[in-house]
Protein backbone atom coordinates (compact mmCIF):
# COMPACT_ATOMS: atom_id res chain seq x y z
CA UNK A 1 0.00 0.00 0.00
CA UNK A 2 1.33 3.47 -0.76
CA UNK A 3 0.99 6.09 1.43
CA UNK A 4 0.70 9.66 -0.15
CA UNK A 5 1.64 12.54 0.63
CA UNK A 6 -1.57 14.07 2.17
CA UNK A 7 -2.19 10.89 3.91
CA UNK A 8 1.01 11.89 5.89
CA UNK A 9 0.20 15.04 6.68
CA UNK A 10 -3.05 13.94 7.84
CA UNK A 11 -1.67 11.76 10.39
CA UNK A 12 1.45 13.86 11.20
CA UNK A 13 -1.33 16.62 12.18
CA UNK A 14 -3.71 14.08 14.09
CA UNK A 15 -0.75 12.89 16.11
CA UNK A 16 0.58 16.47 16.97
CA UNK A 17 -3.24 16.94 18.35
CA UNK A 18 -3.63 14.12 20.43
CA UNK A 19 -0.17 14.91 21.69
CA UNK A 20 -0.50 18.61 22.85
CA UNK A 21 -4.61 17.43 24.45
CA UNK A 22 -4.71 17.63 28.26
CA UNK A 23 -5.13 14.33 29.79
CA UNK A 24 -7.09 15.54 32.38
CA UNK A 25 -9.85 18.06 30.63
CA UNK A 26 -9.03 17.35 27.20
CA UNK A 27 -7.99 20.84 26.57
CA UNK A 28 -6.37 21.48 22.98
CA UNK A 29 -3.87 23.51 24.01
CA UNK A 30 -0.68 24.93 21.82
CA UNK A 31 1.50 25.44 24.84
CA UNK A 32 0.97 22.47 27.32
CA UNK A 33 3.63 21.28 29.73
CA UNK A 34 5.06 17.87 29.20
CA UNK A 35 5.81 15.87 32.29
CA UNK A 36 7.60 12.93 32.01
CA UNK A 37 7.07 10.34 34.89
CA UNK A 38 9.00 6.76 35.04
CA UNK A 39 9.71 7.62 31.50
CA UNK A 40 6.29 7.70 30.43
CA UNK A 41 5.51 11.45 28.86
CA UNK A 42 2.35 12.98 30.30
CA UNK A 43 0.80 16.35 28.95
CA UNK A 44 -1.49 19.07 30.84
CA UNK A 45 -2.73 21.94 29.41
CA UNK A 46 -2.22 23.99 33.29
CA UNK A 47 -0.36 23.03 36.48
CA UNK A 48 -4.04 22.28 38.29
CA UNK A 49 -4.82 19.86 35.85
CA UNK A 50 -1.18 18.13 36.11
CA UNK A 51 -1.78 18.04 40.10
CA UNK A 52 -5.12 16.45 39.95
CA UNK A 53 -3.19 13.27 37.68
CA UNK A 54 -0.07 13.34 39.53
CA UNK A 55 -0.29 14.33 42.77
CA UNK A 56 -0.42 12.03 45.97
CA UNK A 57 -4.01 11.72 47.72
CA UNK A 58 -3.21 12.75 51.67
CA UNK A 59 -4.23 9.23 53.20
CA UNK A 60 -6.15 11.07 56.34
CA UNK A 61 -7.93 14.01 54.53
CA UNK A 62 -7.61 13.35 50.99
CA UNK A 63 -6.41 16.49 49.86
CA UNK A 64 -3.95 16.82 46.90
CA UNK A 65 -0.27 16.79 47.97
CA UNK A 66 1.58 19.40 46.39
CA UNK A 67 4.06 20.38 49.00
CA UNK A 68 6.24 18.43 51.03
CA UNK A 69 4.02 16.25 52.91
CA UNK A 70 5.20 13.67 55.37
CA UNK A 71 5.56 9.76 54.19
CA UNK A 72 5.45 6.92 57.06
CA UNK A 73 5.41 3.73 56.13
CA UNK A 74 5.15 4.23 52.74
CA UNK A 75 1.77 6.30 52.97
CA UNK A 76 1.24 10.06 52.27
CA UNK A 77 0.30 12.64 54.16
CA UNK A 78 0.00 16.00 53.94
CA UNK A 79 0.82 17.39 56.94
CA UNK A 80 2.43 15.96 60.38
CA UNK A 81 -0.95 16.70 61.90
CA UNK A 82 -2.93 14.38 59.71
CA UNK A 83 -0.31 11.95 59.71
CA UNK A 84 -0.43 11.62 63.86
CA UNK A 85 -4.41 11.50 63.44
CA UNK A 86 -3.85 8.31 61.60
CA UNK A 87 -1.11 7.08 64.53
CA UNK A 88 2.34 7.75 63.11
CA UNK A 89 4.43 8.91 65.86
CA UNK A 90 6.91 11.71 66.05
CA UNK A 91 6.06 12.62 62.36
CA UNK A 92 6.93 16.54 62.07
CA UNK A 93 6.30 18.48 59.21
CA UNK A 94 9.58 20.40 56.80
CA UNK A 95 9.89 23.64 57.53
Amino acid sequence: MQVTGWSVGWLHCWITIIMNRCEVCGNDYDKNLEIIVNGISHYFDCFECAIHALAPDCDHCGCKIIGHGVEAGGTFFCCAHCASEKGVVGAHDRV
